[in-house]
């Protein structure tokens, strides 16, 4: 099974980046953790961790993913309130590449803007508010739904 982790703009900046918000943790430091978690969950998870702070990037890779992943995991950061074209292109693979969209911080607890995802209704599933643990939450949830 191969999942693909894709992490929009500003998230490079994690660990350094507002830690009361998004927590200490950098980049790095989630995708070790999301390593260790496939390797618990078995011996045949692939993951591919992925950043970008080019919307149009995003999208390219999500519209590759048919055929080369089973799975995303996609965390796109301020796209989720801005881009149907990240929304577009997350449905149009969604018959063959299921996403669970993950977000560091509850945004509904944040400002008003944050609290409408334009790529929420593309995925099977949204985690939020865990900071760096919800992106195991996330690879939990997307593994037991391909296994199922």
């Amino acid at each position: 099974m191969k999942i693909l982790v894709l992490n929009g703009p500003n998230l490079n900046l994690l660990g350094t980046r507002e830690p009361d918000i998004y927590g200490t943790e950098t980049l790095a430091d989630i995708e070790a953790e999301v390593n260790t978690c496939a390797g618990q969950l078995g011996d045949d998870i692939e993951i591919e961790f992925r950043q970008s702070n080019s919307e149009a990037e995003l999208i390219t890779w999500i519209g590759e993913a048919r055929g080369q992943y089973d799975g995303i995991i996609i965390n796109p950061a301020a796209l989720t309130h801005t881009s149907l074209g990240l929304a577009d292109a997350l449905k149009a693979v969604a018959d063959a590449v299921p996403a669970v969209e993950v977000h560091l911080s509850n945004t509904h607890a944040r400002e008003e803007i944050r609290h409408k995802s334009l790529t929420a209704s593309a995925c099977i599933g949204q985690l939020m508010g865990f900071q760096g643990f919800g992106y195991m939450l996330a690879l939990r949830a997307l593994v037991n739904k391909l296994s199922t």
